[in-house]
């Protein structure tokens, strides 16, 4: 298969993941990644000079925690990703891809919080970039590690969510 072909893949199944992810299509997502797919959400942290990990887990762990999300009590305002792939580098011997891409998400409020936050107000929630690996099973990409990497490091409700 061409590299043209394989990368528009890639990315295709980026912006599929983003976009399941905004509408809580937690099972669409979980099929876009392999049974050995690991996942999280990290920032660095300069004042302790170490890497925060907010969320992570395997295959089984997301699938867990995205069954429970209906039953939790949390803030139900949606979240909309913006994905931009930056790289894609696809190794074709190990029948592997890596990417690169930037990631900010928005929020739009529900309920007014307080007088600064209104209902209906839109607001960045978080910046970062996501590193993703993939296996290309039969040449089609299956997402096998996500790294979401924060810049942004205080977080708020919502947050336990698969960003």
């Amino acid at each position: 298969m061409e590299m043209d072909n394989i990368e528009s893949l890639i990315s295709k199944t980026i912006y599929k993941a983003s976009l399941y992810l905004d509408e809580f299509r937690w099972d669409e997502w979980l099929e876009l990644c392999d049974k050995d797919f690991y996942y999280s959400i990290q920032a660095f942290s300069p004042e302790i000079d170490k890497n925060m990990i907010y969320l992570d887990g395997t295959y089984d762990q997301m699938k867990s925690i995205t069954e429970m999300l209906p039953k939790h009590n949390t803030d139900r305002s949606p979240l909309s990703r913006h994905t931009v792939v930056y790289t894609i580098d696809v190794d074709h011997e190990k029948g592997t891809a890596d990417s690169v891409s930037s990631l900010a998400v928005y929020q739009t409020q529900l309920d007014g919080i307080n007088s600064h936050v209104l209902a209906g107000e839109s607001n960045l929630f978080m910046v970062g970039k996501y590193r993703d690996k993939f296996i290309l099973n039969n040449e089609k990409p299956k997402f096998i590690e996500r790294i979401t990497h924060l810049d942004t490091r205080r977080l708020d409700k919502g947050s336990h969510w698969p960003i």
